[in-house]
Order: structure tokens, then sequence, then C-alpha cells
């Protein structure tokens, strides 16, 4: 197996990444250099006791999915190809084939499940992290934060969720870009309460202010800049609202 091991800025320098914790980030490090010659890590939790990370950190990494775990308790870090070259000469296979084989690689390097129905993860991570992408959601029953991405075959559930919400917006414009936003946003932690909660305000300072439609954001234009996220006073005073329609 090669001793060194590159990181690309292309990774390590997005706002995704250098958002998490410096613990999460150290974590990622310590899991790259222990990484053989395909990515993948046999031994992601020792790591994190060794280092002494969290576990919430590396629950944070399979939400972020900057990793991918499987079943059997392995992992690969998903944008290994970015970061790494290894010489033909100096490469060595990974011993974890079956976990490999449920793989595909894109043209940029980036690791992808290639099985819809690929296993879920189990609890040996302590974590409710499921292969695949697209969705990410939180238990608030516990009010704990409980990580589930799922394959894009809930695609069907997750436009459900959107009408729900895109019913309420008041332009509908530029519907599918504003699906795309809302699912990238529900990987970021993001909750469809969170939204209903900004959109319902939203409506509220429209009615307030009698806001003519030409002056209403796109649909595509208020989820992609997640202004769920914007004060909107809905009181008698004047409310801070960014406009580029």
């Amino acid at each position: 197996m090669a001793q060194r091991r590159m990181f690309s800025k292309k990774i390590t320098e997005t706002d995704l990444f250098l958002d998490m914790p410096m613990s999460a980030q150290c974590l990622y490090f310590h899991l790259n250099m222990s990484a053989d010659d395909d990515g993948f890590i046999g031994n992601a939790k020792t790591i994190r006791r060794m280092i002494g990370a969290s576990e919430d950190d590396l629950k944070l990494l399979f939400a972020k999915e900057f990793l991918i775990p499987f079943e059997s308790g392995v992992v690969v870090v998903k944008d290994w190809k970015i970061h790494n070259y290894i010489r033909s000469d100096r490469y060595n296979e990974t011993v974890y084939q079956d976990e490999k084989k449920h793989l595909k690689q894109l043209d940029n390097g980036r690791y992808e499940v290639g099985i819809p129905d690929v296993i879920p993860v189990v609890d040996q991570m302590d974590t409710q992290v499921r292969l695949g992408k697209d969705r990410l959601g939180k238990d608030n029953t516990t009010g704990e934060s409980t990580y589930t991405v799922q394959s894009s075959n809930d695609d069907k559930t997750l436009g459900d969720r959107f009408e729900l919400i895109w019913r309420k917006y008041p332009r509908k414009e530029g519907k599918k870009k504003a699906f795309a936003s809302y699912k990238r946003a529900l990987k970021n932690g993001v909750t469809d309460e969170d939204i209903m909660e900004g959109l319902e305000k939203y409506n509220q300072y429209i009615k307030k202010e009698k806001t003519d439609r030409k002056y209403i954001a796109h649909g595509s234009t208020w989820f992609n800049e997640n202004r769920w996220q914007d004060e909107y006073d809905v009181g008698q005073n004047k409310v801070r609202e960014v406009a580029d329609f």
C-alpha cells in the first residue's frame, strides 16, 4: 500500500467541509491517511477513538456524504480518487471487494452507490445512515439528530413532501430548480418544518406589505438562497427582505 496521501482543495476548502467542526475535519484527514489504495477503511471506529473524535463527528461525515458506510462496518472515502492518484507499480487493490462491487466511479473520480437497493447500515455505527443519497432528516421525537440517507427511489416521497410546500409558495416559477435546492437543504440538515415556518412568515410579510406579484421572489430563487432563514417582521415595523427578481 502506498504510504503517501494527498488532499484536494476542491473538497477540503468547500463551505460544506469547512462548516463542519474541527474535530470532524480532523477525523476525515485521519481516515484518509489510514485508507487503503482504493479509499476503504475497515477500522473507522478505532481511528475515531484513537484521535478522540466523537460519534457525532463520524455521523456528520456520513450525513454530509464525505464517507459512504457499509453494513460490514467498512467505510469508503467518497472523493478518494479526487484526492489521490496512485501509480500502478505502487497500487494494491482493496481487500473489501464485496463492498467495492456496490460502487460505481463517476467521470470526476467520485464514488457513488451503483446498486439502488444496496443493504442498509446497521447499528454498528450507532447511526441510522443508509447507503445512497437524496434524503436527510431529523428525529424530532428524541431531540437528537438522526441522519437518514436513502436511495433515489425516495424521490417520489420527497416529491410529495415538496408539493405540500410548493402549493403554499406565492410565485410558482422555477419549480425544478426549487426542488433541487429543497433536496440539497434536506441533506444539510434542514427540515420541512424549518422551511414551512419561514414560508409562512414570508407569506404574512407579502400580505402585510401588499407586495406586487412582480416583486415576489421566484420559487427557484427563494429555495436556492435558503430564504426561510431570512427575517420577516410581520409586526408594525419594516422588515429586511432581500430581492433579486
